[in-house]
């Protein structure tokens, strides 16, 4: 080997020494990065010896995309449970201490303790409190489940914007890595934060990623929408000012095309916005279609009959927005919130027990204090079953005693299940996610095992260099 070619030699260990210890160094600079994918510098042996051709990323499309996949589900899970996990807070919590079925066993108590002792004004007075607690339960439920739809829609305002905002900065991205990659330039940075873009876009939507000539990447939604192809496409949604149980909140649009809501309690929903409109336009309306059909089977309990059949069944201690029974087995949308204690009862609470809340021609008892017969009709009534609306998801057969439970019931059961779906997924998502980081993350361990190589290499360079050196001096000595 001649001098020249040593000292070429070495000058190219040297280049590639700066630029693999330039690598390492950013590697081992972003451990613990998530965001982040490994580099190497990819050597190649020319007839100049070794040099740097590349520097090579890291990539795992299949870990990716099940990654993504895992996002998204999980997202639209955790969605799902926290509306679910409010609207429990509604009725009290682990107890469900303020749910209207706690209210009504404490009613028909109070009527019980009433039909025992008829002659006793402060027990008639109980009962109309109890009415009152019952009513107060089935006004503030309701609100409160109007309440939540209306944070959902203002979520999916946020929401909407967030994930315009994220497409936008995509094509940023992607302009920048399909130019690197046409020049010949270096993509990673541009890749790294494109991938992150992706990732935070799949909390929001399920969604699924192709690539073209020079790394251009295509988005879809899980449904097959175009989401972005290379510029964004418009994501729409016009949000509503306010809610009742009448009020049904507008769709979202990518595209053109609507976004579908989840379904079930193993939600379907990939992402935080198909989350946001199960709970706003499918959970939260059943639930209130259970409140209103309470309060009407309340209203049917409590009705006053005239005596001697003459005239039309009038509401008695209950009353909705008039006097008029509701229709059986029909859902009165926003009853929950108009229900109220019928002010004559409120005015007398011994007309309870003889009855006459909607004037003399609906008295029953006439004859003294000691009546507790219409009472105790109240108590069965309470207990025996009506026809309820099927919409309302729960057995339609049943009293309105057990229909306030199953309530309860449905609602448990739909967050246990959810909490357990939840559970399944994070831990999908947790093992993608570490899978995916183990084969492209960074590994410190193996990054200062690699410097050590690189300055192994460095040191025989150098003494490559001073051996160069000293026979150049031993030539000049000679010559000398």
């Amino acid at each position: 080997m001649s001098l020249s070619s040593t000292l070429t030699t070495a000058q190219s260990i040297f280049n590639n020494t700066a630029t693999q210890t330039s690598v390492v160094s950013k590697n081992i600079a972003n451990d613990g990065n998530t965001n982040y994918n490994r580099r190497a510098a990819v050597l190649s042996t020319t007839n100049a010896g070794a040099m740097i051709v590349t520097t090579e990323r890291a990539q795992n499309t299949a870990l990716l995309r099940q990654t993504i996949v895992s996002t998204s589900q999980s997202s639209g899970q955790q969605t799902v449970l926290a509306g679910l996990e409010e609207l429990k807070g509604i009725l009290g919590g682990n107890d469900y201490e303020t749910a209207p079925s706690s209210y009504m066993a404490t009613l028909s108590e109070s009527i019980q303790a009433y039909a025992s002792k008829p002659s006793d004004a402060s027990l008639a007075a109980s009962v109309v409190s109890g009415a009152q607690d019952v009513v107060t339960s089935l006004n503030d439920a309701s609100a409160s489940v109007q309440a939540i739809r209306l944070r959902a829609d203002q979520q999916i305002t946020s929401t909407v914007a967030d994930l315009n905002d994220l497409l936008a900065r995509f094509q940023v991205a992607n302009d920048t890595v399909k130019n690197a990659t046409a020049t010949g330039g270096d993509p990673n940075d541009a890749l790294d934060q494109r991938e992150t873009l992706l990732k935070q876009i799949s909390e929001i939507v399920g969604v699924s990623a192709s690539t073209r000539d020079n790394n251009d990447m295509v988005l879809y939604t899980s449904d097959g929408t175009t989401l972005f192809e290379t510029i964004p496409r418009a994501v729409t949604f016009a949000p509503t000012n306010g809610y009742d149980a009448s009020t049904t909140g507008n769709s979202v649009y990518i595209d053109g095309v609507v976004v579908p809501a989840g379904q079930g309690a193993n939600t379907t929903a990939k992402g935080s916005l198909a989350g946001l409109l199960q709970l706003r336009d499918e959970i939260a309306p059943v639930f209130q279609s259970q409140l209103d059909e309470i309060a009407r089977g309340l209203i049917t309990v409590f009705a006053e009959s005239d005596p001697s059949g003459n005239l039309a069944d009038q509401a008695g201690l209950f009353i909705g927005t008039d006097s008029d029974i509701p229709a059986s087995a029909t859902i009165v949308t926003g009853l929950a919130a108009a229900i109220k204690v019928n002010p004559a009862a409120s005015a007398n609470p011994s007309l309870l027990r003889d009855g006459g809340i909607n004037g003399t021609d609906y008295v029953v008892n006439s004859g003294g204090s000691s009546y507790s017969a219409l009472l105790q009709t109240y108590v069965t009534g309470l207990q025996s079953d009506q026809d309820f609306d099927p919409a309302a998801n729960i057995d339609p057969g049943t009293s309105v005693m057990s229909f306030a439970t199953n309530s309860v019931g449905w609602l448990e059961q739909l967050r246990s299940s959810a909490s357990s779906a939840d559970e399944t997924k994070t831990a999908a998502l947790s093992r993608t996610t570490e899978a995916y980081s183990n084969s492209t993350g960074v590994s410190l361990d193996e990054e200062l095992s690699l410097l050590l190589d690189v300055e192994q290499s460095y040191k025989a360079a150098a003494k490559l260099l001073s051996t160069v050196d000293e026979m150049l001096q031993s030539l000049l000595d000679i010559a000398s």
